[in-house]
């Protein structure tokens, strides 16, 4: 039985693959601010771009985005705005989410472009 922070971690590879085949620049993954954390960060032209991946496995009750609460959105800006200042990013910054639903034979993959804006 495969873990669930094994699915994460293979969602996670998925969603680079697919940006880098889009012609993202991935920036890095897994970026850590104190106790938080950005999945992924990447550059669409002169775009900062924060994305957030989330997986299932199978057909649940739930869609992988409705994981992306409020309370999500607000520790994923904090760490957007760590990111930006660490970095000194003078640049348009954008949030998306990419999901990955895994079935047993193989999966679907779908990206969400501004999926939230932050709250001023």
């Amino acid at each position: 039985m495969v873990s669930q922070k094994e699915i994460g971690k293979l969602a996670e590879e998925l969603a680079r693959q697919y940006l880098k085949r889009n012609g993202y620049e991935i920036k890095v993954s897994n970026w850590h601010y104190g106790h938080l954390e950005l999945d992924i960060i990447a550059q669409d032209g002169d775009e900062l771009v924060i994305v957030e991946v989330k997986a299932r496995t199978g057909i649940r009750y739930e869609h992988p985005s409705e994981a992306v609460t409020n309370g999500k959105i607000k520790r994923i800006v904090e760490a957007a705005e760590g990111y930006i200042q660490e970095n000194e990013w003078q640049g348009e910054t954008r949030f998306d989410v990419i999901t990955v639903i895994f079935f047993k034979q193989n999966h679907e993959l779908e990206h969400f472009k501004d999926a939230f804006y932050p709250t001023l």
